[in-house]
């Protein structure tokens, strides 16, 4: 499958700034199960960015605006090539071995609730946990304005994608399975192609390799997919973090589109 995604984040300030520095994790890499076509971003100020991998092996780019900055506009655009494989995502960058993906952070802690939700510590166990995650919530594709804790997401009915990724991690890393937090796009489960932000799966180390589960789908992530960074939880991933260096407020628009090609 192929897959085209336009990605536009839109920022507009009550004053404008002197100075925004954004780290962007916005750009996918060749796996075993994906291959980048070709993909760009387009910056509507006079910005520098400098290409960069992030201590996860993400591939980043850290973008320098100098002000008087009113507004400021990212759009992504690029195609990828998927194919589809019941094996392990291999030909990734691993900077650090699987064991470093049982750490717990605050953001995915498990209390018992969330542990009970995973039966084992196998592959099976791990696709049953998405599905288990999948049924037991709403799903509602709108981000919350704050990165919610594993424990504070599972206390509401109505989660988001990047939600139920950290529950996953964290009641597998309550298995002892080591587990991961992905930020990417995808095409499942979204019949107008259009979200309100990226999407966010999971992936456990089992069965000796490294394999994606998507709760939001309730089970393992497929052929419509892009895996474009990887963290301990989602704030390690976020698509975009950084500062801004200027009084007032600032506005967000996030448009994301994804298509078949």
């Amino acid at each position: 499958m192929r897959l085209s995604v336009q990605h536009e984040t839109r920022y507009r300030f009550t004053e404008p700034q002197a100075r925004i520095v954004q780290l962007l994790r916005l750009f996918p890499g060749d796996t075993s199960h994906q291959t980048v076509v070709n993909w760009r971003i387009d910056v509507d100020c006079d910005a520098r960015l400098r290409e960069s991998i992030d201590g996860y092996g993400n591939l980043t780019r850290m973008l320098y605006a100098e002000g008087p900055v009113e507004t400021l506009c990212l759009t992504v655009t690029g195609e990828a090539l998927l194919s589809e494989s019941d094996g392990p995502i291999e030909a990734t960058d691993e900077p650090f071995p699987p064991e470093l993906f049982r750490r717990v952070t605050p953001l995915t802690r498990a209390d018992d609730a969330i542990a009970m939700l995973a039966t084992g510590s196998d592959l099976a166990a791990m696709t049953a946990l998405a599905a288990a995650i999948h049924g037991r919530s709403s799903l509602d594709r709108r981000p919350t304005p704050a990165i919610r804790s594993a424990v504070e997401a599972a206390a509401d009915d109505r989660v988001s994608p990047r939600d139920m990724a950290q529950i996953f991690v964290a009641a597998a890393r309550a298995h002892g399975v080591p587990a991961r937090y992905v930020s990417g796009y995808s095409l499942s489960g979204d019949d107008e192609r259009r979200t309100l932000a990226p999407h966010a799966w999971a992936e456990a180390y089992v069965a000796g390799g490294w394999f994606a589960f998507d709760p939001a789908v309730g089970g393992r992530s497929g052929l419509d997919h892009i895996r474009v960074a990887v963290a301990l939880d989602a704030a390690g991933a976020a698509p975009i973090a950084g500062v801004r260096m200027g009084a007032g407020e600032e506005v967000l628009d996030v448009d994301v589109r994804v298509e078949e090609a």
